[in-house]
């Protein structure tokens, strides 16, 4: 545990630049916005989140964990199971619960308004999967950290949690030519660029499908996957309605303020 913090880092840096240069090699589409303004801004609320989720939470998810175990807290520790078997049913559980809030933060207009600066976005890229309101990112944590004390979730499951869906969220954001065999084979176990681009859809009813980041199986099962956008993936509109006319949108500050406009909550 003590070298968590590196290794997320290091797997965050290398998934970064690999899709990076995926993307500058095959893009899906062509990009709308200026990319360096675009990268500048959401890596910046990348820092900026890392920074007040350090001050918030110090412990974090993983520490967390560590204390639920020694404790002896949540169901996973009550109950004998082997260890293999506790990470598994862990790591499902976190994603489901992942999941259902994801669909909570669509539904609920006051967290809607938090969630719209991730859907706002012109473009979609790799750092589309990080774009999200330093609050959103505040309430996700607080979510996981109850999850986490209630399952009682491994350590173990909880650092290959975090470094599997930072991974995920960043590789189905990508701008990237995935050949269509493959995609139908990966789209078994792993939700997809071309998967997850439907979401980012500016009609509402793809808005509202593939919710899932990880794993597609809740989609499926709870019926909110669609397969394809009504429009070709090249030809589909990103982002939402209202801002399609708003340049600022890339601009770290205007991100910062979204959620505080007025009629800010409403759907499009």
């Amino acid at each position: 545990m003590e070298n968590e913090p590196l290794i997320r880092l290091g797997c965050f840096f290398g998934i970064l630049v690999l899709m990076g240069l995926w993307e500058a090699i095959a893009p899906r589409r062509q990009p709308r916005q200026s990319k360096p303004k675009r990268w500048f801004s959401n890596l910046g609320i990348v820092i900026l989140n890392t920074l007040i989720l350090r001050a918030v939470f110090p412990l974090a998810a993983v520490g967390v964990a560590a204390i639920a175990v020694e404790q002896g807290w949540g169901l996973f520790n009550v109950l004998s199971l082997p260890t293999w078997q506790a990470i598994t049913l862990s790591f499902l559980a976190l994603d489901f619960i992942i999941y259902l809030q994801h669909v909570m933060f669509h539904a609920l207009p006051t967290l809607w308004r938090l969630h719209k600066v991730h859907h706002a976005d012109l473009d979609f890229d790799v750092t589309t999967g990080l774009r999200f309101h330093p609050l959103e990112i505040l309430l996700s944590m607080g979510i996981k950290i109850i999850a986490i004390v209630l399952l009682g979730a491994p350590v173990l499951a909880v650092i290959l949690f975090e470094i599997i869906l930072n991974g995920t969220a960043m590789f189905n954001h990508g701008n990237v030519n995935v050949p269509q065999a493959l995609d139908r084979l990966l789209r078994a176990v792993v939700v997809t660029p071309d998967m997850h681009r439907v979401h980012h859809s500016v009609i509402p009813s793809e808005t509202n499908s593939n919710f899932g980041f990880n794993l597609p199986w809740w989609d499926y099962l709870l019926g909110t996957y669609q397969a394809q956008p009504a429009a070709s993936h090249e030809n589909m509109t990103i982002g939402l309605t209202e801002y399609q006319k708003t340049p600022e949108v890339e601009q770290l500050h205007w991100m910062l303020a979204l959620p505080f406009w007025k009629g800010t909550g409403n759907r499009e």
